[in-house]
């Protein structure tokens, strides 16, 4: 493969992957499924799949005629051939947009035929799916799977795609990267919508790379540095893992899904020295007694984001990995996956916690913050209110969507920059204490006439029961709002009686909820943040 210059991919997702290649190509980039892969040969294979897209030109036009972002598909699951697939993409120049073979394949159908893409990357994960899948598809597509030596059964069963196996691939020695636009879309990500229809959030390259120098210059990531893996491609957060490492010239370590159950292992084995994962993986871990004091020597950085975080499990934490700097993420997508931070510091942090939850604390260098009322403008320090946040990691809004990027991305008054409204409500910080999260402005709900926030039945729950994590639920419904609320908790030993009579004492009539329920487990959602829908559906099974 040729070797780009430094100004050819300066300001794009792939840049820092072809500066380590450059730098180091036989150091391990990858660990995955008992494999390991040098820099040099994980850009081989991205450049194999790269020509190949080239080969089997894929570019499209948009439904008006007129062309529109190459986006490629990959719909794979955490596997060699998926992140290939990301960077092949990248290298052909196009997006890529993840598809996550453990979702609906009707889902998937929906998020294929709306990204309008020419063209997917399958491995054995995603092929198991493709029947489904392809099922209603009109468009005729190029089918890519990698990891597949005879696709002949595959090719006759879809005689109306183009389906290339391993031996199908182009040469990629040669191959050099197809120029790229800073400001094209770098990922394509669906995230839920309230219509049940999935959002496609456009990410651009410009986006991303902003977000990842802000990442290096903070954490002083080096190629010694060995990073988790544990989300999943459909989630933002892995961007994080594999980019800011790929950039840096450290190692992903991608744990299998059995490691993935049992995280202490895979930490200690994999000598994990940069951790991220969302709060409810500390969660499990302390349930399950992994937070062992002095259990994880080797964690340098422990990074949470994508639910609140519980100061309990921070402080277990701590005792877990005593040389590891601890921080709380917070960010949505359209802000490209995070955008405020903070320290956790065990002197003076329980302090700064509200509701029991870490603060989110401070925007990223380059990122504003805005906290406003109902009518759009700033609350003074202290109060409360909606976040909105603008700067270089704002997102151009929903793909295809005008409509809800207009309701979404809006101007507020007398300010000249357009602002993400997050719909998150925080406290605005005052000097002397951090931002905090309050919860969702739609998690308020009314019950009986009264406004209430469910983080605030939660907080009391937790603290009563002295467990790390209660989830309220509105119930039953009513025209207004709700008539009372339910509370999940996974501790069985609990006297769930006296708890709620605790609860009674301790908050007005109309918040005590009126009944505790136990469940084992908590429902997680694809990307491992509890699923209060499904704990809703099971109050609806009743």
């Amino acid at each position: 493969m040729s070797t780009p210059s430094i100004a050819e991919t300066t300001q794009t997702l792939r840049s820092g992957f072809l500066r380590s290649c450059q730098a180091h190509p036989d150091r391990i980039a990858l660990e995955v499924a008992g494999e390991s892969l040098r820099y040099g040969e994980l850009r081989d294979r991205a450049a194999a799949l790269a020509a190949t897209l080239a080969q089997h030109d894929c570019d499209r036009e948009s439904s008006s005629g007129e062309p529109a972002p190459a986006l490629t598909a990959i719909l794979g699951h955490r596997s060699g051939a998926a992140f290939a697939g990301i960077l092949g993409a990248l290298l052909r120049g196009n997006g890529y947009v993840p598809l996550n073979p453990t979702f609906p394949p009707e889902r998937t159908r929906n998020m294929l035929e709306r990204s309008q893409c020419r063209a997917v990357i399958i491995d054995g994960q995603g092929e198991k799916q493709l029947d489904e899948v392809l099922a209603e598809i009109e468009a005729s597509l190029l089918l890519i799977l990698p990891e597949r030596e005879d696709v002949s059964e595959l090719a006759a069963r879809f005689p109306k795609h183009t389906v290339l196996g391993a031996g199908d691939l182009a040469d990629g020695d040669d191959w050099s990267p197809a120029p790229v636009d800073p400001n094209g879309i770098a990922y394509l990500l669906f995230t839920s919508g309230s219509t049940g229809v999935p959002k496609g959030v456009m990410v651009t390259h410009r986006n991303v790379v902003a977000f990842l120098d802000a990442m290096a210059a903070r954490y002083g990531i080096t190629p010694e540095d060995r990073f988790s893996q544990t989300f999943e491609l459909t989630f933002d957060l892995s961007v994080f893992d594999l980019f800011l490492a790929w950039e840096c010239g450290a190692r992903v370590c991608v744990p299998s899904q059995a490691q993935k159950m049992l995280p202490a292992k895979y930490i200690q084995e994999s000598r994990i020295t940069v951790w991220f994962s969302v709060p409810s993986t500390g969660v499990m871990m302390s349930k399950l007694r992994m937070l062992k004091p002095d259990a994880y020597p080797s964690l340098r950085w422990s990074l949470f984001c994508g639910e609140a975080l519980p100061a309990e499990i921070v402080e277990s934490w701590a005792l877990a990995a005593p040389g590891s700097i601890i921080e709380n993420l917070y960010g949505p997508t359209e802000l490209t996956i995070a955008c405020t931070l903070y320290r956790w510091d065990p002197e003076r942090s329980r302090e700064d916690c509200e509701l029991g939850l870490v603060p989110i604390g401070d925007p990223y260098p380059a990122m504003e913050v805005l906290v406003v009322g109902d009518d759009l403008r700033e609350v003074a320090p202290g109060e409360t209110g909606e976040l909105l946040m603008t700067g270089p990691q704002l997102t151009p809004g929903y793909w295809q969507d005008p409509e809800k990027t207009a309701a979404a991305f809006i101007t507020p008054p007398e300010r000249d920059r357009i602002h993400y409204r997050t719909g998150d409500r925080v406290r605005r910080g005052d000097g002397k204490s951090p931002m905090v999260y309050l919860g969702r402005m739609d998690n308020q709900i009314k019950i009986q006439g009264y406004r209430v926030e469910l983080g605030e039945i939660e907080a009391a729950i937790r603290d009563e029961a002295g467990v790390e994590v209660a989830i309220a639920i509105g119930w039953p419904v009513t025209a207004a709002g709700a008539d009372s609320v339910v509370v999940f908790v996974s501790d069985e030993n609990l006297d769930r009686a006296d708890l709620v009579a605790r609860a009674k004492a301790r908050l007005p009539s109309y918040m005590a909820p009126r009944e505790i329920r136990h469940i084992d487990t908590f429902p997680l959602n694809s990307n491992g943040k509890v699923d209060r829908k499904a704990l809703r559906s099971l109050l609806e099974a009743d």
